[in-house]
Order: structure tokens, then sequence, then C-alpha cells
């Protein structure tokens, strides 16, 4: 089944505000609509930065104590100064975020939980040619997740009979001579075999993916010792 992409996972009808916006007033937006994050536009339509609930707490707490001497020879001047922009800023331009992660409006979701989770964020942007298009939060993700299933169509019992069996034999772990298969109306048995309840919980897994399968039975039993020795 192919994968979702951003295009159909985002939001596309995405609250916006101009670089000049005050800080209250974007706290106030940010109340009002239930949101997080408010992308920032420019007077060209192009994407500037976000401000998210992160920018304006850190705006509340201010940037409060000094910094001894030798902090401060190895310490990043600029990015010093940007702190206490975004500490203390009082418009959109001046405390938003500007090191943005985007993706495109055809990068999978499995891409996108990745960059999610390796970046610690809550939300990508999606971009086309410097244009805001919407907005892929976690949420938006999980509602994927637990969306139904699209028609997946139908597919004769030998047709899908063979797509199982080159399924399980592109998985290293998957039990290839031990595991037979039969299918009838669309439901698949498991027959024969396991070397694990890890595998078997894999196997019903991978076999359910399979577009056309309509259910999965595992019959499949623990293996005889003398079959894992061998």
């Amino acid at each position: 089944m192919r994968p979702l992409t951003a295009r159909e996972l985002m939001t596309p009808d995405v609250v916006t505000v101009p670089p000049e916006t005050p800080v209250m007033a974007i706290a106030q937006l940010l109340a009002d609509r239930g949101i997080s994050a408010v992308p920032v536009l420019g007077a060209d339509g192009r994407l500037r930065g976000i401000v998210t609930e992160a920018d304006l707490i850190r705006r509340l707490a201010g940037g409060h104590g000094e910094m001894g001497l030798l902090r401060q020879l190895f310490t990043d001047m600029d990015q010093l100064a940007n702190r206490y922009a975004a500490a203390h800023g009082a418009t959109a331009a001046e405390i938003m975020t500007v090191e943005l992660v985007t993706v495109t409006p055809e990068t999978p979701a499995g891409t996108i939980a990745e960059l999610l989770e390796e970046k610690k964020i809550r939300r990508v942007v999606v971009v086309e040619e410097g244009r805001l298009c919407g907005v892929v939060s976690r949420a938006d993700l999980l509602r994927a997740l637990v969306a139904p299933p699209l028609e997946r169509g139908d597919y004769s019992d030998e047709r899908l009979r063979r797509a199982v069996q080159a399924a399980i034999k592109r998985e290293p772990w998957a039990e290839t001579f031990f595991t037979l298969i039969e299918v009838k109306d669309g439901v698949v048995e498991l027959h024969g075999f396991s070397r694990s309840a890890a595998v078997q919980r894999g196997l019903k897994v991978l076999v359910s993916e399979i577009p056309g399968v309509k259910d999965v039975v595992d019959k499949t039993q623990p293996m005889p010792s003398y079959l894992f020795a061998a």
C-alpha cells in the first residue's frame, strides 16, 4: 500500500501572522484558536519563520541572569544576541523561530515521523518553492494512524497467497520453510511452526498490511525442539 505523504496528512488552512504582529496579539490568537503555533509570512507570501508556544514562554521568562567571563569566552555571541532578541522582542519577527524543519508535499509520513522524533519537535512545516502549503503535527500523524483503512480492492486468493509468500521471503526474521499459507475469501491462515511469539506477532502484522487481505488467522504452533536444533 502506498505510504501517505505530507500533502495528505497536513493541515492546509493554517492560521498565519505577518512579521510585525505584536507578541500579545499572537498569544491571544493561540489561546482563542486552541493552536500551539503560527507561521509568519512576509508581504510576498513567503515563509519567514514560526512562533510557537515555546517562543512565547521564552519571551515570558525573559533573559535574566548575568553570564560569567569564562562562559562568555566560549559562547557564540551571535547566538546570545538572538536569544536576547527572542526573549525580549515585541513582535513576531523578533521572537519567531527561523531555523525551521520543513518538508515538501511529497515527503512520506515515515520520514516526517522520524524528523519529529530526531529533532524533538511537535510539527514540521510543508513548503513548496518557498511558500507555505500546510503544517503536519504529531496530532496529524496520530489521526492518520487511527483513520479507517482505504478500500483495498478485490484480489484473487491465489494472488494474495503469492503476495504473502513474497512478503515473508523479504524479511530475514520470518520463517519461510516452516510456514504454510492458505487463503480463502481474502482471509489468510498461517500454518506450520514458529520460532517465537515475536515471530508470530510480526507475521500477523506483515500479512495484514498486504492490500486485499481481509483478516489473518494464526494457526502456527511453537517449533518442536528437534526442528529448532536443526
